[in-house]
């Protein structure tokens, strides 16, 4: 169960679509000056070096964010996830990239000092290296050792009645599908108005099929607009192990954020394609 670690797919082609609809997320929310919460329900290390450790193992990021990082024709939202990126790397003095935000550092540093940032991370060793990347995070930061999605449910609603949670498991069992069902029913429950991008993995699996449908289900009994879309790299043969693309859900998304995926998702399709089975999908339903 607890087995997985993000740091072996740190800035994949499905970290690039999470990141990428998380910046568009939080600078939607900041168009507003009241404060907002930005919870994550999964927050693993925080920040993951790519030139070394796990993340050389599979080297994932050289199908992802390193194809991205040398080019000069980026869209804007592109641009705007890449650029949460730079930071971590502008001491090299050869524009090289060999580290990574995850989502609640890129979380983090694009929030406003009124704004708080509320993680959680079950992984016994992940959970250290989180807490020691935001000892610097004072007060808008509170680091969680514990289940996320058991966390969201006593955090909503928060205090300034605005908030984004990001909800992003491993999947490594059917548990976690049906507990993102359950965990989105309740907080639709709790705190309808709240924003809840959820992302999961394309994969042969028929939970794993089944759970967008599922959730646009829950979207429209209670009454809330939804977005689905979906990144995918390559084709994948019956058989053949492995994630070719993941989707990111989002129920009550910015009204700009159709436009902004419609205009992104066929130039990133084809930035990441490692073979004709490249493509994208994009559905939303207005309240």
């Amino acid at each position: 169960m607890l087995s997985y670690r993000h740091a072996f797919h740190a800035g994949n082609h499905a970290d690039v679509l999470k990141h990428l609809v998380l910046v568009q997320l939080i600078d939607y929310l900041k168009q507003k000056e009241k404060p907002f919460w930005v919870i994550d329900t999964h927050a693993g290390a925080g920040l993951y070096a790519l030139d070394a450790g796990h993340a050389t193992k599979l080297a994932e990021h050289e199908g992802g964010i390193s194809r991205l990082w040398g080019r000069a024709d980026l869209p804007p939202a592109v641009a705007a996830y890449v650029d949460t990126v730079r930071p971590l790397n502008a001491r090299n003095a050869d524009g090289a990239l060999n580290a990574y935000p995850g989502s609640p550092w890129i979380a983090w540093k694009l929030l406003r000092p009124e704004d708080k940032l509320r993680l959680f991370e079950l992984h016994t060793t992940d959970i250290r290296t989180l807490a020691d990347n935001f000892r610097d995070g004072g007060r808008q930061v509170m680091v969680t050792h514990g289940d996320g999605l058991a966390g969201l449910k006593g955090l909503l609603p928060p205090p300034p009645k605005r908030a984004l949670a990001l909800i992003d498991p491993s999947y490594e069992t059917a548990g976690d599908y049906r507990n993102v069902v359950k965990t989105i029913e309740e907080a639709l429950k709790r705190f309808a108005t709240g924003t809840y991008a959820v992302w999961y993995p394309i994969l042969a699996k028929p939970e794993a099929k089944a759970l967008p449908e599922k959730l646009k289900a829950l979207a429209a009994a209670a009454g809330r607009p939804w977005l689905d879309a979906t990144l995918t790299v390559r084709r994948q043969p019956p058989g053949v192990f492995g994630m070719p693309g993941s989707g990111m859900f989002v129920i009550n998304p910015p009204w700009t954020l159709e436009k902004t995926l419609r205009e992104t998702l066929p130039w990133l399709a084809e930035a990441l394609a490692e073979d004709g089975g490249a493509g994208f999908t994009l559905a939303a339903q207005a309240d």
